[in-house]
């Protein structure tokens, strides 16, 4: 079988936002840089980050500045986030939405002609910089134009499936897998390599993700030696899609609720003002009357409970549909018809008015859409330098969903494209300067490239008799939804540890027929691999954590340990099996920590109106 084999000095895994950051600013340093997509080239599920990008402008709301957008990120993170990865992203992301604007990037615009901010949950202030309900697919295609402007060469619907070290086992030395048109291998010989893979959301059988967010990052992350963190976190989208079953789980911004939409029960009654937590009271509006006068427009009134975090959100939605107050299709409604223009609808929504439109048949200017929790973003990935986004495997990088460690228990909406901008640059820069100062490409070993090439072929000489991989990816997601999904308990993650153990075995009875160009079957054993891999240790790490934290709710553990409050848990693979292991949390600069305490002690009197 013919080897094909391409030389870079930088390999970036995935074109998303911050694959695409890291191309840009590794090219800029003129040096050779390669992207490498397992689908087309603006077709990374960035495009679906909708509703805006966390930036402290200061374009709206004159009183942002990076400090406040730093202690709404750990707030929101439940004080898990790495603190100086929360610093860099508070300090760098206005000037990363400004390089946008110079690159062309066409945002919504104030009166007055700045770049126009709307609200989100979990934000005191007006701060996410957009492109009506589209921002994401304006960012990608800004990025995108950049990177081919610079001589980025895009390799197009290539799967890689593996990192390969040099013959010396300490540092890496190229990217491994296949092309799908044909299946015929490739190998990609890179000085330094960054993951930007994106998240694992097809673990779960609902959800937002793209069908190429299969975990691959982290599972060769995993596998080459490198470390995940944070990975009990997974995030569920409190607003999907319901009905039809079709589009179950496809996303509904969170800008409908940012733009004045509400959330009612079966009663309509508006009922996220039960669900205030203890530690936004003071800080979010406890009268309908109050967040109408926030709606109109009223400064000195605070934001609707509607905009509390997502997690919160979630469950509050999941227990409406159990205490029998949901949606027709068990959900919750969500209206802003009766709250906005319609003008101001299609002018701000235009997206969410043609999705519900043309996939559920609903009118959002006269009516309100059915929503429910859908799998969305994984806070855990890759555990990385917070300055430099390389890992413990030398001249690994990651960086975007694929790492971990910014955004703690739980990801604030719109920092995951702030994040993805921020740290795709740096992990782009450092990578590119070590890049410029190797000579030399690192020697793969000519046993390990014919091990990979051998991986490629495993399942079409397995029997028929052996594992159909659609049949297990189905058992995976039943497994995920039912014993790793929004709540748990150490009854239930046991349980589904050992299933998901028993389905790792069975992997390598995979079974795939026919030739390998486009071969969904085939290509479906690698990613379920993956998969698997990804899924075992998020519920490792929510097993070890005995507490609800965040996005982590445990029904035996339902409030936040202190203790636990202050480590990070740390999977690694040795000899193929989980390793499970804890590290403090680093503390913040002094002035941050300073900042951080007279916010809380604020909180506790009541804050402000």
């Amino acid at each position: 079988m013919t080897l094909q084999i391409y030389e870079h000095d930088v390999i970036i895994v995935g074109a998303g936002g911050a694959g695409l950051s890291a191309a840009i600013s590794a090219a800029e340093q003129g040096i050779d840089v390669g992207i490498v997509c397992k689908s087309l080239l603006g077709k990374a599920h960035t495009v679906m980050a909708e509703g805006g990008i966390a930036a402290s402008l200061g374009n709206v709301a004159p009183d942002d500045d990076w400090r406040s957008h730093f202690l709404d990120t750990m707030k929101g993170g439940w004080g898990l986030n790495d603190p100086k990865m929360a610093e860099i992203h508070a300090i760098e992301s206005p000037e990363r939405v400004l390089e946008l604007e110079r690159w062309g990037a066409v945002f919504d615009r104030t009166a007055d002609g700045k770049i126009s901010q709307r609200n989100f949950g979990g934000h005191r202030y007006t701060r996410l910089a957009h492109v009506g309900d589209r921002t994401g697919l304006e960012l990608i295609r800004t990025l995108q134009d950049k990177a081919v402007s610079l001589g980025v060469q895009v390799y197009m619907e290539y799967t890689i499936t593996e990192i390969l070290k040099d013959s010396s086992g300490k540092k890496v030395a190229g990217a491994f897998g296949y092309w799908r048109l044909t299946g015929l291998p490739v190998l990609f010989r890179a000085k330094k390599i960054i993951l930007a893979t994106g998240g694992s959301g097809m673990a779960y059988r609902i959800n937002s993700n793209s069908w190429e967010y299969t975990g691959d990052g982290p599972a060769m992350a995993l596998r080459v030696g490198a470390e995940l963190v944070d990975m009990a976190f997974v995030q569920f989208h409190p607003t999907g899609m319901v009905w039809p079953r079709s589009v179950k789980g496809t996303l509904v911004t969170e800008g409908v609720r940012g733009e004045g939409g509400v959330l009612k029960n079966s009663d309509g009654e508006r009922f996220m003002f039960n669900y205030i937590p203890d530690a936004y009271v003071g800080s979010i509006a406890d009268t309908e009357e109050e967040a109408n006068r926030w709606a109109a427009g009223d400064s000195s009134a605070r934001p609707p409970p509607e905009l509390l975090t997502r997690d919160v959100v979630a469950r509050a939605i999941l227990n409406e549909v159990s205490e029998g107050k949901g949606s027709e299709h068990g959900g919750a409604y969500l209206d802003i018809a009766s709250q906005r223009p319609t003008e101001f609808i299609l002018q701000k929504l235009p997206a969410m008015y043609h999705q519900f439109k043309e996939l559920a048949g609903i009118d959002i200017t006269k009516e309100p859409m059915e929503v429910a929790p859908t799998c969305h973003y994984m806070m855990g990935g890759i555990r990385i330098d917070p300055e430099t986004q390389e890992t413990c495997v030398s001249g690994l990088y990651a960086s975007g969903e694929a790492a971990g460690g910014l955004h703690g228990a739980n990801r604030l909406g719109g920092n995951s494209l702030s994040d993805l901008l921020v740290f795709g640059n740096r992990a782009g820069i450092h990578a590119g300067e070590l890049a410029q100062k190797m000579k030399n490409f690192p020697k793969i070993t000519e046993e390990d490239l014919e091990a990979s090439m051998d991986y490629l072929d495993f399942p079409f000489k397995n029997k028929p008799s052996g594992e159909q991989p659609f049949r297990l990816r189905d058992e995976l997601q039943t497994i995920m939804e039912k014993y790793v999904g929004i709540k748990r308990d150490e009854k239930g993650l046991e349980k589904g540890i050992k299933e998901l153990q028993k389905l790792r075995s069975r992997t390598s009875l995979l079974f795939a027929t026919g030739s390998r160009s486009y071969n969904a079957g085939w290509q479906t054993c690698f990613d379920l691999i993956n998969l698997i891999d990804v899924s075992l240790s998020i519920a490792y790490s929510a097993l070890e954590r005995k507490e609800s934290r965040g996005a982590h709710s445990r029904t035996d553990f339902p409030t936040p340990s202190d203790s636990l409050g202050k480590i990070k848990f740390i999977l690694s693979l040795s000899s193929g099996k989980f390793d499970i292991s804890s590290a403090s949390i680093s503390t913040p600069r002094k002035e941050l920590l300073k900042m951080i305490k007279e916010d809380q002690t604020k909180q506790k009197s009541g804050g402000t109106k």
